[in-house]
């Protein structure tokens, strides 16, 4: 009967994860439709070597389990686990642990391995019966689709990490999990062919995140508020497969959507925050967690890049994106210990005779024997995408104080108090990945502002009772708003009316770096998002060039081929306004001054260098695999219309922030602060720039690259140029200028700076000590262009610009801002349509073709340096009056002085020289640095007001211009 079937099933997974139970009684009671567990406990291990986490599980919990199993409509309605009440604690693995570990891991793989020997048959045994009226195909369709419809119900789940003094904690109040149709409703559904599609719904209801910090005993004396409350959210799955009698699917998706995320952060709690992230990164980039399991020569994670890599370079230095997501070592049956794998292990595989040849290719792999390439089949990574999308998000900043009840034996209770919030409009977090060969990461922000709230440090400069207005509170704002831009942050998402696979349509995907590139770029990004854009591709491609071969009499070392990989992340800000006052430096500060308050130790302290080789020389054939292609890691930043306004101080408390930001302690003091009072019009400075461009590249593997080239008498130019880590600079259309906030807007802006352009260059060298002995080998070289620079301003102006500046350095005790001279601001910000006297001279200075080198190596330090022209002179500007304007040169050159004897040399107005004239100026220098062959004394070389001679030859000047070319003097 079906009973004889299903129940072993479900007792399989019931019996794995959780201790002492008894089959028997468990068994009676599923025969009669209703199991209820109480008071369970989980096994730790099991559900340690499952998750593949770099956590362990101090305890796990379940407080009731339900099982309700509808044996008389087995066909039509699901079958119901309901976990009432389950929690789970988990820590970090420290190292100690981990030697532990995997000496007690080696024994339960030896169990495991035992028990699946044993289990296998038994599971041949059940499946071996065959009852005459349930014929075999129809046991496994119906066992599909009762596995496909199982509906899992948690209420109360809740999760807690600890580490340190932090404690973290989830609590979930219900999350249900069910099978929907096409529609996204509830339904009873199967895998039916064209389609071959099953969709399923995960409803989670209030979820809260805390964070808290415990002392010493383990305790928590002050709860602080929680960082989300009460946030409800669903997430979708798509599931498509290649044929009914797939057990992997060939697409996953997995999209969750929240429509409202109030986040809120405390300044005990913001330390803590950081530290989570910390945590993040490093488990991203495989800095800690390593698992003992993955470091033997079995796992396929650790293969061997001949082809990109030097003697010993170790692929696995590149964290793999998708590495831990999707694991494929030597053991099919250890194949889905990795995330995505132990979750579709929950859905059982029928026996069959694919199963079977997978067992034939264990056993050979266990005896030894490598199959040949016609009987090696490796399995197809599914293609996995994961996407978080938020509608509207809200981070809010407080500062807490401690207040005493008035009893003496009352507790103290904690106060928090709002003092900044940002929020976001159209998240998007995106994620493309199919087994190790591609990744992308995608995040993107439609709308972003930051604005200022109640009071700080005493301040009370936004409270309710000043009547501010909202548009005085922002100080930060980016991108575009929803109403605006539309749902363009769900494009293709499972979210999306017009998604393909909402329209009944197999979803195509990009999965090259060729076309990725084309497909998305930074003007597409924005399009789709506004404020911000970042596109993080990872891709590992087979550049052996070699197809299908024999693999018999071949190591497993030698069956891996050669790979080429790539990183490339590419980041996108959109227009960006920045209005840094008062109320924002001190609150900005003030959380900084928060972040730093911890003493966490590092989770991965810097790797001391390395001075020797660890490894022979390379050979010939290797070098020539370098010379074909050297991995490299590469970061491109993007700017477009950003405005920075830095207004006059309105109050100045700084002498208790800065002290504390540059690492100096400082007893806390009682700060009495004066009444805020606004000043209005509020001089700015403003800076404006029209694009920014930053490119940062470095070599993947940078130990191993730098080891082996340096080991060469004569490394060629392009292994030189990998073993450095370059970054470009490039300013287009940057001014600056005075400009007067009154009445919430500002006025047009008074030009101090005209718009100009600059670059800038620079590589230093990975590793400089190999390079200590390599004196021809420049460690460090900067390149500086700028065309032009003109700076011009007005006494009034310069005045005014000193109130600004002295307004921020000179830190008052009570706060109390700067005097502001009325007529200072009335000769600088004329109003319209007022009778003011003769215009005031404007002293100009200006640089023409300015171009710097710096070049550092062992033995000596070296700058050159070439100036075009230089101009420095007063101007008085001309009226409608028929007065013309008047020009007064101070300093010019270069200038002809042929008639300077003569008086109209000095008053006529000489116009700026021809670009081909020759330079005023270049100069060249060479400071020797201390070592054993060199003396302590300083060279000057070329200067004149002619060519300059380079002080390094031979360097890299393949960027050398940047942004024109250079002319010849």
């Amino acid at each position: 009967m079906l009973e004889s079937y299903v129940t072993p099933l479900l007792m399989s997974y019931v019996n794995k994860y959780i201790k002492n139970l008894k089959p028997s009684d468990l068994q009676l009671s599923l025969w009669g439709g209703d199991v209820v567990l109480s008071k369970l406990d989980l096994k730790l291990d099991v559900l340690e070597q499952e998750l593949k986490l770099p956590f362990t599980f101090m305890s796990g919990h379940i407080h009731e389990l339900r099982i309700h199993v509808p044996w008389t409509k087995l066909g039509s309605e699901p079958v119901v686990i309901t976990i009432n009440t389950m929690e789970c604690i988990l820590k970090l693995r420290d190292g100690a642990q981990d030697d532990h570990e995997s000496g007690s891991s080696s024994t339960s793989r030896s169990v495991s391995d035992s028990s699946k020997a044993v289990a296998k048959p038994r599971r041949l045994q059940q499946a071996a019966p065959s009852d005459p009226d349930l014929p075999p195909g129809y046991v496994q369709s119906l066992i599909r689709r009762v596995v496909n419809n199982v509906n899992i119900v948690v209420n109360n789940l809740i999760l807690k990490y600890v580490e340190d003094d932090i404690v973290l904690s989830v609590n979930i109040t219900s999350a249900e999990c069910y099978t929907v149709d096409d529609l996204w409703e509830r339904a009873f559904m199967d895998i039916t062919a064209p389609e071959l599609v099953l969709r399923k719904l995960i409803n989670f209801a209030d979820c809260t995140v805390c964070l808290d910090k415990r002392n010493a005993s383990g305790k928590i004396e002050f709860y602080q508020d929680p960082l989300l409350y009460k946030c409800s959210f669903r997430t979708r799955l798509h599931f498509t497969y290649d044929n009914i009698n797939s057990k992997i699917p060939s697409v996953i998706k997995i999209h969750t959507m929240v429509e409202s995320l109030k986040l809120s952060i405390t300044d005990q709690q913001l330390p803590m925050f950081i530290r989570i992230l910390e945590l993040i990164i490093a488990l991203y980039y495989g800095e800690i967690g390593g698992h003992k399991e993955d470091e033997g020569e079995e796992g396929t994670g650790h293969a061997r890049d001949s082809g990109a890599s030097s003697p010993g370079m170790d692929v696995d230095t590149e964290r793999r994106p998708s590495q831990d997501l999707y694991i494929q070592s030597g053991n099919p049956d250890e194949a889905n210990q990795g995330w995505v794998s132990w979750a579709w292990s929950f859905v059982p595989a029928i026996v069959s005779t694919e199963e079977e040849g997978e067992d034939g290719l264990y056993q050979q792999r266990e005896t030894g024997s490598i199959p040949n390439s016609s009987q090696l089949h490796t399995p197809k990574d599914p293609i996995v995408s994961i996407g978080f999308y938020c509608t509207k998000a809200s981070v809010t900043f407080k500062l807490t104080e401690t207040q005493s009840e008035s009893s003496y034996y009352s507790p103290q209770k904690v106060k928090s108090k709002e003092v900044l919030c940002l929020e976001q409009e159209g998240i998007t977090i995106e994620v493309l990945m199919m087994g190790e060969p591609f990744f992308d990461c995608q995040i993107g922000f439609v709308g972003c502002r930051a604005l200022c709230l109640k009071s700080i440090m005493g301040v009370r400069d936004f409270e309710e009772n000043m009547n501010r207005r909202e548009e005085d509170a922002v100080f930060f704002s980016c991108g575009d708003s929803l109403s605006s831009k539309g749902m363009t942050y769900l494009t293709n998402s499972l979210f999306d009316y017009r998604s393909p696979e909402n329209n009944g349509v197999r979803a195509e995907f990009i999965l090259d770096a060729a076309n990725h590139k084309e497909t998305y770029t930074e003007i597409a990004g924005m399009h789709r998002f506004g404020a911000f854009y970042m596109d993080y591709l990872y891709t590992m491609e087979d550049s052996s060039g070699k197809g299908s071969q024999d693999f018999s009499g071949m190591s497993m070392e030698e069956i891996v081929p050669a790979v080429q990989e790539t990183s490339i992340k590419r980041l996108v800000v959109g227009p960006l306004d920045i209005r840094l006052h008062s109320s924002a430096i001190h609150r900005i500060l003030k959380m900084v001054t928060c972040a730093m308050d911890h003493e966490y130790e590092p989770y991965c302290k810097a790797q001391r260098e390395m001075t020797e080789e660890n490894s022979g020389p390379a050979t010939p054939e290797e070098i020539s695999h370098l010379e074909e292609f050297i991995p490299t890691r590469l970061t491109c930043l993007t700017l477009f219309q950003v405005s920075v306004t830095v207004s006059m101080a309105e109050f100045n408390l700084l002498h208790t922030l800065m002290p504390v930001i540059m690492g100096h302690k400082v007893a806390p003091c009682l700060v009495s602060v004066a009444e805020f009072q606004p000043v209005r019009p509020l001089p700015s400075v403003q800076f404006q720039v029209e694009k920014v461009n930053f490119e940062h590249s470095v070599p993947m593997y940078a130990p191993e690259l730098v080891t082996t080239v340096s080991s060469l008498s004569q490394p060629s130019d392009n292994l030189l140029h990998h073993c450095y880590a370059h970054l470009y600079l490039k300013v287009f259309g940057f001014q600056a200028g005075l400009t007067c906030q009154d009445k919430g807007s500002f006025l047009p802006l008074i030009p101090i700076i005209p718009s100009f352009s600059t670059a800038l260059y620079g590589k230093l060298i990975q590793l400089p000590a190999l390079w200590s002995k390599r004196s021809s080998v420049p460690t460090t070289e900067f390149i500086f262009e700028l065309p032009h620079f003109t700076i011009q301003a007005t006494r009034a102006q310069t005045l005014l610009l000193q109130t600004i500046c002295q307004s921020w350095t000179h830190s008052m005790v009570n706060g109390a801002p700067v005097t502001l001279n009325e007529s200072l601001l009335t000769e600088v910000y004329k109003a319209p349509g007022v009778k003011y006297p003769g215009p005031s001279p404007t002293l100009e200075g200006s640089v023409q073709n300015l171009e710097l080198k710096f070049c550092s190596r062992a033995t000596v330090k070296c700058a050159s340096g070439t100036v075009g022209a230089v101009k420095v002179c007063a101007r008085t500007p001309g009226s409608g009056e028929g007065v013309k304007e008047k020009l007064v040169p101070l300093i010019q050159g270069p200038s002809d002085t042929k008639e300077l004897h003569m008086s109209r040399w000095l008053n006529e107005i000489r116009k700026p020289e021809s670009l081909l004239a020759p330079d005023l100026l270049a100069f060249s220098i060479q400071v020797p640095q201390q070592g054993d062959d060199c003396r302590n004394s300083v060279s000057l070389r070329g200067l004149d007001f002619g060519q300059a001679e380079d002080p390094c030859p031979g360097a890299d000047t393949k960027f050398s211009r940047l942004l024109h070319t250079r002319r010849d003097g």
